[in-house]
This record gives C-alpha cells, sequence and structure tokens, in this order.
C-alpha cells in the first residue's frame, strides 16, 4: 500500500497573528514505521509557505497499524547575530606518497630465480628508482563559520587571517596537539552592514613517532612534516640480485608555525 498524506481537517492549522509561524496537522498513511511516515510527511510537504521556511515535522500520534497523525510547522527565517557559530568536518583523509609499505605480506620468485630480492618494504623498485604509491591517508578537514560585529573585522584581522594560511599551530589548537592543523585560510563577506560572516578551513593530521621505514625508525614526525627515504643498491646474497634499500629516513618541516589563538576563535 503506497504512503499516502492528506490534511487533518480536524486537527489544527494555526496562524498567529503576525503571520510569523504557520502549524497544520496531516495523517499519514500506507506505512506502520513513524521514521518512514516522518520522512514521507517532509518531503511531501513544501519548504516554503506564505514566505515562511519549514522549521519543524514531528509525528504526534499513532492513530492505527498504517495510520499517523504528524504536524510541520513554518516559521521566519532568523538571520545569524553576532557571537553565532557553525561547524562541519569530514574524515574523507588526504593524499599522501608511500615509498615503504608497512609490511611486505609476500614476494614470490619467477622459476629459476633463488628468491625475491629483499627491498626492505620498498615500494614500486626499478633499475633506477624507487616509484612507491599514492594512498588515502588520515586528515579531518573541518570548517568553522563565525559572526563578527563589523567594528572587529579590521584591516589588521585580515592580515591576521591572510598570514597564517598555510601555517600549522604552534601550540595546542581546537584539541589537536601542536603540528597537527593545518590553516587552509577563510572566506569572508559582510551580511549587513553590522555582521560579518567568516569560515576558517583546516586539516589536521596526527603526529607520530616510532614507526618503521623498513629497517629504520623514524623518531617523530609531526602531522604536517614531510617523510622521504634515501634508498641504496645493496647485495642481496640469498636472491643473487642487487637491491635497493632504504638507508636513511628524513623528516622536513615544509610549514611555517603560527599562533592559531590570533585568530580569536
Amino acid at each position: 500500500m503506497p504512503t499516502t498524506i492528506a490534511q487533518d481537517w480536524n486537527g489544527s492549522q494555526i496562524v498567529e497573528s503576525d503571520s510569523s509561524t504557520i502549524d497544520s496537522d496531516y495523517i499519514i498513511t500506507g506505512t506502520d514505521d513513524e521514521f518512514v511516515a516522518q520522512s514521507a510527511l517532509d518531503t511531501w510537504s513544501a519548504n516554503y509557505v506564505s514566505g515562511l521556511i519549514k522549521k519543524e515535522v514531528s509525528i504526534s500520534e499513532r492513530l492505527g497499524d498504517e495510520a499517523w497523525r504528524g504536524s510541520v510547522k513554518w516559521g521566519r527565517f532568523e538571520p545569524k547575530e553576532v557571537g553565532d557559530s557553525s561547524f562541519s568536518f569530514d574524515t574523507g583523509g588526504g593524499s599522501g606518497h608511500k615509498s615503504n609499505s608497512i609490511s611486505t605480506y609476500s614476494s614470490t620468485a619467477a622459476p629459476g630465480i633463488p628468491a625475491a630480492p629483499d627491498f626492505n618494504g620498498a615500494i614500486g623498485v626499478t633499475d633506477s628508482a624507487v616509484d612507491g604509491v599514492d594512498v588515502t591517508i588520515p586528515a579531518y578537514n573541518f570548517e568553522e563559520t563565525h559572526f563578527f560585529a563589523a567594528s572587529s573585522i579590521t584591516a589588521a584581522y585580515k592580515a591576521t587571517i591572510f598570514g597564517l594560511t598555510g601555517a600549522v599551530n604552534n601550540a595546542s589548537f581546537k584539541g589537536f596537539a601542536a603540528g597537527e592543523v593545518l590553516f587552509k585560510g577563510a572566506a569572508g563577506s559582510m551580511k549587513d552592514w553590522e555582521t560579518w560572516e567568516i569560515t576558517y578551513k583546516f586539516t589536521a593530521s596526527p603526529n607520530a613517532s616510532s614507526f618503521s621505514v623498513g629497517p629504520i625508525t623514524v623518531p617523530f614526525k609531526r602531522g604536517h612534516d614531510y617523510l622521504w627515504v634515501r634508498y641504496r643498491e645493496v647485495e642481496d646474497a640469498t636472491a643473487g640480485h642487487l637491491a635497493r634499500r632504504p638507508i636513511a629516513a628524513y623528516v622536513e618541516q615544509v610549514y611555517e608555525f603560527g599562533n592559531m589563538g590570533l585568530l580569536g576563535i
């Protein structure tokens, strides 16, 4: 039985005297699932009525096996005020390049070859290079939108935002340790003559300590440092073959440190 929705003429349809809200009741039939009934009412009902925006959809009563009473409320759009904020994030990860694996699961030699050369976890080894592989690495991307009084967004503050773009935090920030948060910049606009709306963008990547690159133990790498590995050909007596193996690992600082506290968020 398909889900159907009809106005509940025995219910309420309340319009406040100043036309700031509209409340209407509906009967939903054709499902025994309250969530499905609410979703159907939300999809069916208009997002805007008489210049008002839909604020709330709810199920108030079960009328039978496949019958529900629900309500929709529309109200005025309420603009953000100074001091308000909103947040969003994703953990889709970032892109990184690895020249060494965590471990070599297996290696198989061709017929007539004593053993597969041992490259100490190097990936994509050729006669002249170690190609490596692009991988998804842990990254927490998040945005914060804040609303400020126009008087507080001065030329000096805009310069501060500009100066911190492309920097990593020099101290704990938003619950992350120093070196883990990269500030990717901000975008702002004046919503009216009294209020600025500014969205700040960040990417967090965890610091790491005491991890292996082949036979090498790297003591520490901050989240946005760059790791690269130097390889050298050595003789693999078992395989009777020259093998490229890591002989040194380097951690490079590629972003300046910045005081994220100066953002004031």
